[in-house]
């Protein structure tokens, strides 16, 4: 089993002070299983490269056991498909040989340890027990671009099918720590195996290495569950555990966002215009079916709702209090039923696959997407564009150009403090391009609100078309 990691950062010989490991010199690391190998295939100021090879002893895999007896088949403890593939056993080397990059200890250059490198690692075999795609759901949601090439069961066998084994190769600009955790928290994931006893322990492991990311990973309860072997009552433990964040806070923070913002567009009416261009949008495009996404306390559905054009309106919403605002907002409890079966209001996340926002004409995500962190952009396009895949999606965000313009807005601040980006219209473009590129959709480019012939207008909106 094969792990490379490579950077271009400069100099990217700095690689080999954050390992540990010196360029110059081949080290091997006996383990119980086998034997590990650390080298550097190449080592320029341009481009550096270690590789960590684990060469697996199918021999001291058995060797000890009490229980030989494991399958019908006597040699399979023998022969099977351990000593070649990415798989637990490469986890424990990893935090063997790597110990002090994975725990972010760096005493020749500590500055290294929290700079984000454009960093490329590439595993050679990894199972992967769920398919290509689960590559892709595990990965891209923390921001990885992702490239997996499957190999056959034979390649002179054509007809034998392919293999659960690919070579994975992945890019992202984040810290050394980050990519040696993620990898050590997934590969035994997407193998679905652990060579070793699971208890409590490991529950701490998967804590103490999930910090940061895996509280709000999409495939977390998968995550858990497979790294914890199954264990239902440890993956319990480890999921009530994880959230470190309640729902009250997240709550609070929703009703900071909705008056911050509210207080700083109060002067133009924007919020007000944003909701009449977005539904002469979908009248326009004969839309009768929508789900409003992050719709909040339900500003835009109560205008779609005085309109019979709409015949089918769902909101979505991560918090509760904001639903159950909604819902009185709304006056559902009130409505005839003729009004309160066109709309229907549930919690959900972005970064989900989720069935109930399929069959949809179109999808609205107003004012939403400056709200999440970069790096899970990845999981909210496919959720959108590929998964509920409506005929239309209409999308506004903040023009980050416009914001000198606000007489309370201190320079270079965002106009809400949850705001992880905000986009000059540039930008905006080149995501919306790269939509276009990757799902097939076709972006149209809209203003709302007061336009400044060299700033544009508080709020871009981009209509996306199959």
């Amino acid at each position: 089993m094969l792990l490379t990691i490579a950077t271009t950062h400069k100099p990217a010989t700095d690689l080999g002070y954050l390992l540990h490991k010196h360029p110059n010199n081949v080290q091997s690391f006996p383990q119980p299983y086998g034997l590990a190998r650390v080298f550097y295939p190449e080592a320029t100021e341009e481009r550096c490269a270690i590789a960590l090879l684990m060469e697996v002893d199918p021999i001291a895999l058995v060797r000890g056991r009490k229980d030989k007896s494991d399958d019908s088949f006597g040699l399979r403890q023998y022969v099977n498909d351990r000593p070649y593939v990415a798989s637990s056993f490469l986890s424990v080397t990893l935090a063997k040989v790597f110990r002090s990059a994975l725990s972010g200890k760096c005493t020749d250059k500590p500055e290294l340890v929290a700079t984000k490198l454009p960093l490329e690692a590439t595993v050679s075999v990894l199972p992967c027990r769920g398919g290509e795609a689960l590559l892709y759901r595990l990965f891209e949601p923390l921001g990885y671009q992702v490239s997996a090439n499957r190999h056959p069961l034979d390649p002179e066998f054509a007809d034998w099918g392919d293999s659960p084994y690919y070579t994975v190769k992945l890019k992202h600009d984040l810290t050394l720590k980050e990519l040696l955790t993620h990898l050590y928290v997934l590969i035994p994931v997407l193998d679905d195996e652990k060579h070793y006893w699971v208890g409590d322990d490991e529950v701490e492991k998967l804590l103490a290495k999930g910090v940061g990311w895996l509280e709000n990973h999409p495939e977390k309860d998968l995550i858990a569950l497979r790294y914890l072997k199954h264990r239902r009552s440890l993956a319990r433990n480890a999921l009530e555990r994880l959230i470190e964040e309640d729902l009250d806070e997240i709550e609070a923070r929703e009703d900071s966002r909705e008056t911050e913002e509210s207080r700083l567009e109060e002067k133009i009416s924007l919020n007000e215009r944003r909701l009449q261009t977005v539904g002469d949008i979908l009248k326009e495009e004969a839309v009768t079916r929508v789900v409003d996404l992050g719709c909040g306390e339900g500003k835009l559905i109560k205008k779609l709702l005085a309109d019979r054009q709409f015949e089918k309106i769902l909101g979505m919403d991560v918090s509760y209090r904001t639903l159950e605002r909604a819902s009185q907002r709304l006056h559902l409890d009130r409505l005839p039923p003729r009004d309160a079966n066109r709309i229907e209001l549930i919690r959900g996340s972005l970064m989900y696959r989720d069935k109930r926002l399929s069959g949809y004409q179109a999808a609205t995500v107003i004012e939403v997407i400056e709200h999440l962190d970069p790096s899970r952009l990845a999981a909210f396009e496919r959720v959108l564009f590929e998964f509920a895949k409506p005929d239309i999606a209409v999308i506004s965000t903040p023009n980050r150009e416009y914001n000198v313009l606000f007489e309370n807005l201190p320079a270079d601040k965002f106009r809400h403090r949850d705001h992880r980006f905000e986009w000059t219209r540039q930008e905006f473009r080149d995501w919306a391009n790269a939509i276009e590129a990757r799902f097939g959709y076709k972006a149209e480019f809209r203003t709302v609100g007061p336009e400044n012939k060299r700033l544009g207008s508080p709020t871009q909106l981009g209509i996306f078309r199959l």
